[in-house]
């Protein structure tokens, strides 16, 4: 089974819980990963089961990409906020760059993600 990561920044969560809402038959063949606070929400609202890595402005966008170097993710769809400065800016830099530079598809936005999960 592909394992498939579910990250979306504060002000794109719920354009992500909505997303995944309308593609929980394709999700359902994956093994989901996501955030903390990601992961609890799509859990508690759509009886989904996600399994949460850690909190992304405390090191999770650098699990992630730990992970991906391991090569334990497949897909990583990640909802960011470009409108929105993020302390953290730099790791999320370098998840998107190890994504790329593994050759591990990477969503960032609701156009991109459902040609993911195809």
């Amino acid at each position: 089974m592909k394992t498939l990561a579910l990250i979306a920044h504060n002000n794109k969560k719920t354009e992500l819980l909505n997303w995944v809402k309308n593609n929980q038959d394709a999700l359902r063949t994956y093994r989901l990963i996501g955030t903390t606070n990601t992961s609890k929400m799509i859990n508690d609202l759509l009886d989904m089961n996600v399994e949460a890595f850690g909190h992304g402005p405390s090191g999770g966008d650098i699990l992630l990409a730990a992970q991906i170097l391991q090569g334990q993710i497949d897909k990583v769809v990640f909802f960011i906020d470009v409108e929105t400065p993020h302390g953290h800016e730099h790791d999320i830099q370098t998840l998107i760059r190890t994504a790329v530079l593994n050759n591990i598809p990477i969503a960032l936005n609701r156009a991109s993600a459902d040609q993911i999960v195809l």
